[in-house]
């Protein structure tokens, strides 16, 4: 039996794709014994060889790991197409979006480190925001009774998401180890066929085709676990080498075919030597790995005089192109520490901000607007050294929660007069809600006037009753007052009368034709406005005619053709000016109310829709705007128009009040 040789890489010299011709003579030379056949296959010079494979053989593991990994798994190769991009920057959205895309490949191995990456960014994150949302609950609810609950929809989506590539994932482990081990057991036998070829008693004729059969078959037998690919090649390779050396086949084909391996290694080497010059070493080494894969599984053996000299040359250039590698791991791994250096910056002065002491919640919220800021540039400033990142996960955790534990207990102390308040507004809720239905006005409307005073001197409540008491309160005082208007219009008579004016005037409005002169017309316009409002206040029951007048108005509008603006603000002026008239002040601060949340909620829209049109700026489609963000420059726009509007009956109706 012939003695297997070592798993290197140099000794997989092999022959895959030539056919040796029939028409070799018989005329093969009798081998001596397995024994001297194992002797002679040893290299001439055992120990120059060996020290220069210690020389190189860190080089050459990383690029047989590699290409025994992707013949495994033929998917893996496609790993290189993706980038693997720094996910700690990533906001919980977007690695969400990103895990998305890459479960939808069908090649799923070739995404299964990106993917790794992914879930533990977003673990990173989504727990730090837990332990937040706890420690707020904490703060807030005394009650040891009451558990803590969070749910972020956006986690769900996470698990979704990743639950389909675990799936995907396990069924092609499960299809590939399948195949493996069938293919492996063929290899092996391929190999024990091919040692049983150098027999000096069979016919050399018979040999070569058994021979030739066994290399297709070689050639068809599939992938093979990867711990197993180096030896079993190395195998195949040295028996094959063997066949050629000892059989003393037809000499003129064989060194053509010697000469041809040779010129296409040469090829591979000249390659290698432009590949060392090359800047891009990551395009550069995965090129090499290549090359390296067509030497070994592709490229048959070249005579002994040029074996180890070629190999020596190929595993020199290889050398070279892993330490430019190892030189651009450096450069990343100082990288790492100025990260590292960043980080650190960032826990201390988080550090600092948990000692600071601030009286008001206003510089609360400067403060952890401060350390917001603070927590995405950490996020953001990309990986550290593998070995400081727990250190310096933990020590950002505790930086940032002895700050909520600092801010809560300022909290803590402002919840109770928080408390005492709400027993306040809930005591002229329940007096407000019993007045409402008083009918004996000219006492009751002193007091309810009071109840409205104190309501206004009365500081915050804990913001999950806020709406809750405001909004009985508010509805128990209109009630009353409501009754109050209706009953002070039955007994007016001077309404009745502006009533009846109004219904007769609204038949003369109904036959007013416009001129086509649009100075004119919106002159008569509000000549007619002015006329109106000197009619003075109808009874509180029927002030439906004032919306008759209102569509007319309307109408005229539409055809006047005025912009959006002021045909806005000319019918809130009408609308502004019955009120005064009216002197109910309840509802014009009810206005004003109104406006201010009006133009809050625009503003905010407007902020969130410029932050969505900043998103898409960040991508690498920037510059080629879509429909979407078209759409959405269209809605700030619309939305801009529309606080202008806001903001202008604001002013109006603030001027109305110092006249």
């Amino acid at each position: 039996m012939l003695e297997e040789k070592n798993d290197n890489l140099h000794e997989a010299d092999g022959k895959t794709g030539i056919e040796i011709n029939d028409s070799i003579t018989d005329d093969a030379a009798e081998i001596s014994n397995s024994e001297t056949l194992a002797e002679d296959a040893a290299p001439e010079n055992e120990s120059t060889l060996d020290t220069n494979e210690n020389d190189h053989q860190e080089a050459l593991d990383v690029i047989t790991n590699s290409n025994a990994a992707e013949s495994e798994d033929e998917t893996l190769k496609d790993r290189h197409d993706i980038p693997m991009q720094d996910y700690n920057t990533f906001s919980l959205d977007a690695l969400v979006d990103e895990l998305k895309k890459l479960v939808s490949t069908d090649k799923v191995m070739s995404v299964k480190d990106h993917i790794e990456e992914i879930k533990k960014a977003f673990l990173l994150q989504y727990h730090h925001l837990l332990e937040e949302k706890r420690e707020e609950f904490n703060a807030s609810n005394p009650d040891p009774n009451e558990e803590f609950e969070y749910h972020l929809p956006l986690k769900s989506k996470f698990d979704e998401y990743y639950n389909v590539f675990r799936d995907q994932r396990n069924a092609h482990f499960k299809h590939l180890q399948t195949n493996l081990k069938s293919n492996l057991e063929n290899r092996l036998a391929i190999v024990e066929e091919l040692k049983e070829l150098i027999n000096p008693q069979e016919n050399i004729k018979d040999t070569l085709k058994h021979f030739n059969e066994l290399r297709e078959r070689w050639k068809n037998a599939g992938s093979i676990p990867k711990d197993k690919y180096n030896h079993v090649w190395n195998n195949y390779h040295f028996h094959v080498e063997n066949f050629y050396d000892y059989l003393h086949l037809d000499r003129e084909a064989r060194d053509l075919d010697f000469k041809h391996n040779l010129e296409l290694k040469q090829k591979i080497i000249a390659r290698v030597e432009e590949l060392v010059e090359d800047t891009d070493v990551s395009k550069s080494f995965r090129e090499l790995q290549d090359l390296h894969r067509i030497w070994k599984e592709e490229i048959g053996p070249v005579s002994k005089e040029h074996r180890d000299a070629i190999w020596n040359r190929f595993s020199e250039l290889t050398k070279k192109i892993h330490d430019k590698r190892e030189i651009l791991f450096e450069n990343q791994r100082a990288n790492e520490q100025q990260n590292l250096e960043v980080k650190k910056e960032i826990i201390a002065k988080i550090e600092v901000l948990g000692t600071e002491k601030v009286n008001s919640h206003s510089q609360w919220l400067v403060q952890i607007q401060k350390v917001e800021d603070l927590r995405n540039e950490f996020f953001a400033a990309g990986k550290v050294p593998s070995e400081v990142n727990e250190e310096t996960w933990a020590a950002f955790k505790t930086a940032v929660r002895n700050f909520n534990a600092f801010k809560n207990s300022f909290y803590k102390d402002i919840k109770k007069d928080q408390n005492d308040n709400l027993n306040k507004k809930l005591a002229l809720v329940a007096k407000a809600k019993e007045l409402q239905e008083s009918t004996d006005f000219q006492a009751t409307t002193p007091v309810m006037k009071q109840i409205q005073e104190e309501w206004k001197q009365i500081g915050h409540v804990p913001k999950k009753y806020s709406d809750k008491i405001w909004k009985e309160f508010k509805d128990a005082c209109n009630h009353y007052f409501d009754k109050l208007k209706e009953h002070k219009s039955e007994e007016n008579g001077e309404e009745v009368a502006a009533f009846d004016n109004k219904k007769a005037y609204l038949e003369t409005l109904r036959a007013f034709q416009l001129t086509g002169d649009h100075k004119t017309d919106l002159d008569a316009i509000k000549a007619h406005i002015e006329t109106w409002k000197g009619f003075g206040k109808v009874p509180f029951s029927r002030r439906h005619i004032e919306g008759k007048f209102n569509k007319i108005l309307d109408a005229l509008f539409e055809k006047l053709s005025l912009s959006k603006k002021e045909t806005e603000m000319m019918r809130f002026s009408n609308r502004i000016d019955s009120l005064s008239d009216s002197n109910d002040t309840r509802k014009l601060d009810n206005e004003k109310i109104f406006l201010m949340r009006k133009i809050e909620e625009v503003q905010n829209e407007i902020f969130q829709l410029e932050n969505n049109i900043q998103f898409f700026a960040n991508t690498k489609n920037a510059k080629k705007e879509n429909s979407i963000v078209l759409e959405v420059r269209k809605n700030i726009a619309i939305h801009k128009e529309s606080l202008e509007v806001w903001k202008e009956k604001l002013k109006q109706l603030r001027n109305l009040g110092q006249e």
